[in-house]
């Protein structure tokens, strides 16, 4: 299939969250073309002021207008997690998504949790998927729909597994700087994180060399403990880091607690050998720094 100029793609993103709305934005000023959907009123206003075609994914409500607008995509992203009944997404617009004929690539933004735990051990695209969580194994059947999906179909489609997200408005700067709560201890466990704008960076790659099928681990090179991140992030403001309290003593919520059951360390050698991907934040320091300075904004 021959791939038409820049100026004539067109992106369609279900789910214009923190990821997807800033990859949008970055195509935009590249004379792209994006539509998409959102969760709120004001959204769909900040989105449209953009350039952004967004509608709010409600349901039945929106069917119409989201299946007309998806009919032009040449490049689809999906970001909307599965609930208990399943991929919202699929479920809604699966048929609308097998009638794109000039769909030339289609990205799923999964989740590294579905590995499961490791006990620290290293893991790339090649080890078994088993999720310990509820939401992991939803992950996991999101996946295996989304590949059948476009099993017969020109669509390249791929899975991005991406670590911790974090970046400008979202990272442990500003939880630091809202008083942040004790940092919690649970000897030997890390984190893969990954900075928002290098999560752009890999998919616009893989958007410049599809690969049918493949799937993509997108973190950054150094998996930390997330007591380090609080305490680097607290050393940049000048500010005490909080005190520290074991896993065991510490008061979570039944969510935070599940993100302390599984403990790996993610590999993210297929983004550089296969896309050519230069990380710009290969690790927390280097991204909590940019952000402090207002460099990685």
């Amino acid at each position: 299939m021959e791939i038409p100029p820049e100026a004539q793609r067109r992106l369609f993103c279900f789910g214009l969250g923190y990821s997807a709305t800033r990859l949008a934005r970055a195509l935009i000023a590249d004379s792209w073309s994006v539509a998409g959907t959102c969760r709120s009123p004001d959204a769909v206003t900040d989105l449209r002021v953009d350039g952004i075609d967004a509608d709010l994914f409600d349901g039945e409500v929106a069917m119409d207008r989201i299946g007309d607008a998806l009919a032009g995509a040449t490049h689809l992203l999906h970001s909307i997690p599965p609930g208990e009944d399943g991929d919202p997404v699929l479920r809604l617009h699966g048929p609308d998504i097998a009638r794109c004929a000039g769909l030339q690539w289609a990205g799923y933004l999964s989740t590294t949790g579905v590995y499961g735990d490791t006990g620290g051990a290293w893991v790339d695209e090649g080890a078994p998927v088993a999720p310990t969580g509820d939401r992991g194994q939803r992950r996991a059947g999101a996946e295996r729909a989304w590949f059948d999906l476009f099993e017969h179909r020109d669509a390249a489609a791929h899975v991005f597994r991406l670590a911790g997200i974090y970046g400008p408005g979202r990272s442990a700067l500003d939880t630091a700087r809202q008083g942040a709560r004790p940092r919690i201890i649970k000897p030997g466990h890390v984190f893969s994180r990954i900075h928002v704008n290098d999560i752009g960076t890999v998919l616009r790659a893989s958007m410049a060399r599809p690969n049918p099928g493949a799937i993509y681990n997108v973190c950054d090179d150094r998996p930390a403990p997330s007591s380090d991140v609080t305490a680097f992030a607290c050393e940049l403001l000048g500010i005490a880091p909080p005190p520290e309290i074991l896993f065991e003593d510490a008061d979570l919520s039944p969510m935070a607690r599940s993100f302390y059951a599984d403990n790996r360390r993610v590999r993210n050698d297929r983004i550089r050998d296969e896309l050519g991907i230069e990380l710009a934040y290969p690790d927390f320091e280097t991204g909590l720094r940019a952000i402090l300075a207002g460099g990685a904004n």
